[in-house]
């Protein structure tokens, strides 16, 4: 056989071309002995620093298994209870104007079906890729609400609350980011896993609607901080120390809007948080809570310039620990009457800590479940803030109205996208979610 000839070298010298041929030369069993030796050679290297300790380092992987399942179906949708994942796409969809109910209830089943499959390892029917789908890696669909949806079960199914929040002095809110008929909040353990569901996601929706923005958050990756670790900002902060813990019957009643009869009741410092947060929710809400989601830029430039004491003074706590600057502990309760040796508060009535909690009662908290996004070499940073809570004007609002009027990390904060969404029940096996809006 004549031996191919050409310039094209790689960097070590070899043909790329000449490469192949020879390979082909070589003949299939040639081939397939040198690729199965390759694969050997690896995994011997890799057993043999197992066994004996030696060889390269290896991280230590123990706990991260692809196969990690969290549950579709239920009582409440996964996704808000759920422990936050290391990623998340918010993907939020404008309907297409001639759609009817009945076309939007088509399209819920197929995105309830598909979602329900990704979610549990198994590749939808209509799938091309099946064996993305094989590693689920904690994978959660959760579906928002908006007006328009709701409004094609009849406009009176549409609560008073399900609109854009009055204006903020602090905001620039830009409109492309504060539209959206559904929103899909997709979040996952591997980004892989992640963007295939995303991609299956959509090509369920195009025929019934376009995209009216995306995008992208992280966490820290999994593995790299122990499970129920507060996770940091881009500014380096503790962000959600005071969340409910899930599963409490303070999370039930925060956030459900109900309380239950199953979990002991585990009060924050803060109080008995009403039972009764939910009981101005719409029927076909029950079970299910609301959201804000706030897209809020960070200008890091300019944090950069400030220094440790004035970030502290600030946020009201210790960038290390998260402590508030009256304790020592990340949960300790912050003491807003506390004084330094100079008889000046430890805690600045306008820092961030302070404008959000003191003097608030014990209905107004929300839960945070957070995802930093960046982009393009720190000129888009920011913080997606998704805000869960069973009722926005007793929980949500008194926190916002306060956070606007003062607080000393407006400094470095702008809010640009500012969404509400009502988050429906979840679905039972061979339903869809939103069953009880459009059947109920």
């Amino acid at each position: 056989m004549e031996t191919t000839v050409t310039t094209e070298q790689s960097p070590s010298g070899f043909s790329r071309r000449g490469l192949i041929t020879s390979a082909a030369a070589a003949g299939s069993a040639g081939l397939l002995g040198a690729t199965a030796g390759f694969g050997l050679g690896r995994t011997g290297l890799g057993s043999s620093a197992a066994d004996d300790g030696g060889g390269s380092p290896r991280r230590d992987l123990d706990g991260a298994n692809g196969a990690q399942v969290e549950p579709f179906y239920g009582t409440h949708q996964s996704g808000v209870e759920t422990p936050p994942q290391a990623y998340a796409h918010f993907l939020a969809f404008t309907m297409r104007p001639e759609i009817t109910a009945a076309e939007a209830v088509r399209w819920l089943r197929l995105l309830t079906a598909d979602a329900a499959a990704l979610t549990q390892g198994t590749a939808p029917l209509a799938d091309s890729e099946a064996e993305l789908a094989a590693d689920p890696a904690r994978l959660t669909v959760t579906f928002g609400f908006g007006p328009g949806l709701v409004a094609l079960a009849g406009k009176e199914q549409v609560p008073d609350w399900l609109k854009p929040l009055e204006k903020f002095g602090i905001d620039r809110l830009d409109p492309n980011r504060c539209k959206g008929d559904l929103l899909l909040q997709i979040c996952g353990d591997d980004p892989l896993t992640l963007a295939h569901a995303r991609r299956m996601l959509f090509k369920d929706s195009r025929s019934f609607a376009e995209v009216a923005w995306q995008r992208d958050g992280f966490r820290r990756a999994y593995g790299s901080t122990g499970e129920g670790t507060t996770q940091r900002n881009l500014f380096g902060q503790l962000d959600g120390t005071a969340n409910p813990g899930p599963g409490s019957e303070d999370f039930a009643r925060i956030i459900w809007g109900a309380g239950t009869d199953t979990t002991e009741p585990v009060f924050s410092a803060r109080g008995e948080p009403p039972a009764d947060l939910g009981a101005h929710l719409p029927g076909w809400l029950r079970g299910g809570t609301t959201l804000v989601l706030r897209d809020i830029a960070m200008n890091l430039d300019t944090w950069d310039k400030a220094d440790r004491p004035a970030r502290e003074f600030s946020t009201g706590r210790t960038l290390d620990t998260g402590a508030p600057l009256s304790g020592t502990d990340e949960f300790d309760v912050p003491d807003f009457t506390a004084v330094d040796k100079r008889g000046l508060t430890k805690i600045s009535k306008a820092s961030h800590v302070a404008r959000a909690r003191d003097g608030l009662g014990p209905e107004v908290q929300i839960h945070r479940r957070t995802f930093n996004y960046e982009t393009g070499a720190g000129e888009d940073s920011g913080l997606l803030f998704a805000s869960f809570q069973a009722d926005i004007e007793r929980q949500f609002l008194p926190i916002q109205r306060r956070l606007a009027e003062v607080d000393l990390l407006n400094e470095w904060t702008t809010p640009i996208g500012s969404t509400v969404w009502a988050i429906p029940p979840g679905a039972e096996e061979g339903g869809y979610v939103g069953q009880s809006l459009f059947e109920g």
